[in-house]
């Protein structure tokens, strides 16, 4: 899991770069009846300007100039690869979709997976990080007149707007909802261009 927080940080780090930079990115939203779900995607070309190799802090820089330090934890292998003109692709992808699971019955939980994979030995530095959060909770409360609908999970209780009528229709006191929340992030440093 450590190795999971460290990459996520450091990719993080280079998505939030990326987002003060030029970038490209799309969201998607669907809908069914008794399910919802909407993910993001963003992508940036970061260029590195600068390495300080003894605090491991590399400086990256967006296509619009500005610039953003990042230090690379001892999970990021392959440090010593990178070089100053290197370019750094960074992809985030995450998801949230909803599921009614009528009548209920399911046990109240979170569960969490995660996973890593860095680049192999003497390539350039790269790799790819990802979670996913799923929590079964149950319909508590509704509220007709602000269509919002209580959820009670392991962990707490939240409200829902729910702003399509057709799927406020569709819940009730004791139904279930199934939430579940998806990170990936993606990395890869290539030469610098000629």
């Amino acid at each position: 899991m450590r190795n999971v927080v460290a990459i996520a940080g450091f990719s993080l780090a280079l998505a939030v770069a990326g987002s003060t930079a030029a970038q490209t990115g799309e969201i998607m939203a669907g809908s069914a009846p008794g399910k919802a779900g909407v993910a993001q995607t963003l992508r940036a070309t970061l260029t590195i300007t600068a390495i300080d190799k003894a605090t491991r802090d590399v400086t990256l820089k967006g296509p619009e100039g500005k610039e953003l330090i990042v230090t690379a934890g001892p999970d990021v292998k392959n440090f010593d690869r990178m070089k100053v003109g290197d370019l750094v692709d960074v992809k985030y992808v995450e998801a949230l979709t909803l599921e009614l699971k009528k009548g209920g019955g399911l046990p109240v939980q979170r569960t969490e997976d995660a996973g890593v994979k860095g680049a192999k030995k003497g390539a350039l530095p790269a790799g790819v990080a990802g979670r996913q959060i799923t929590v079964i909770a149950n319909v508590i409360a509704l509220d007709a007149k602000k269509q919002s609908v209580t959820l009670r999970g392991p962990q707490r209780t939240v409200d829902l707007v729910v702003s399509d009528p057709e799927q406020f229709k569709r819940i009730a006191v004791g139904d279930q909802v199934e939430a579940t929340y998806t990170q990936a992030l993606a990395i890869a440093v290539e030469p610098a261009k000629k």
